[in-house]
């Protein structure tokens, strides 16, 4: 996941939307690690579910990272508010966890990146014990003119 996230990077520019959505333990926060490395961001870009949102500038004088954890948020885009995702977007890359149906409004295109996991027979999910039959099922959409000329079919 963290490797799908940098290579993710490479195609992101100021004013993308990334949502991730995917069960819990799916990867979502390593993809967003991954995004973070790719775009060269400082700091560690860890799970924000307890601050909802954190921001990581640019070390390479490339757009910063806004990393939204919505999980916790029960409302639309009017409990986002506070967070003023819409100020950030325009000159950053803002990527949304658990942000299906609640932040879609901040952009016409957006890029949406599912994660399905299936768990093989040698794994305990509640141990969080995985092994190497552990597989991901990523599918990226892209939504809109921003990402209508992207081949993403190298990314999922």
């Amino acid at each position: 996941m963290r490797e799908l996230g940098a290579r993710l990077a490479k195609l992101l520019r100021p004013g993308d939307l990334v949502l991730l959505a995917g069960e819990l333990g799916a990867g979502k926060t390593t993809l967003a690690r991954g995004l973070g490395e790719g775009l060269g961001v400082r700091g560690a870009v860890t799970s924000p579910t307890f601050v909802i949102a954190r921001v990581h500038p640019s070390l390479t004088g490339g757009p910063a990272l806004v990393h939204v954890d919505a999980y916790r948020l029960g409302g639309g885009l009017e409990e986002m508010d506070d967070l003023d995702l819409d100020v950030s977007l325009p000159e950053s890359v803002v990527v949304v966890e658990w942000g299906e149906g609640k932040v879609e409004e901040l952009s016409e295109d957006r890029l949406h990146v599912r994660i399905d996991r299936s768990v093989g027979a040698g794994a305990d999910p509640a141990a969080h014990s995985y092994e190497v039959d552990d597989v991901r099922e990523v599918t990226v959409t892209g939504v809109g003119e921003r990402w209508a000329g992207e081949d993403l079919t190298g990314l999922g």
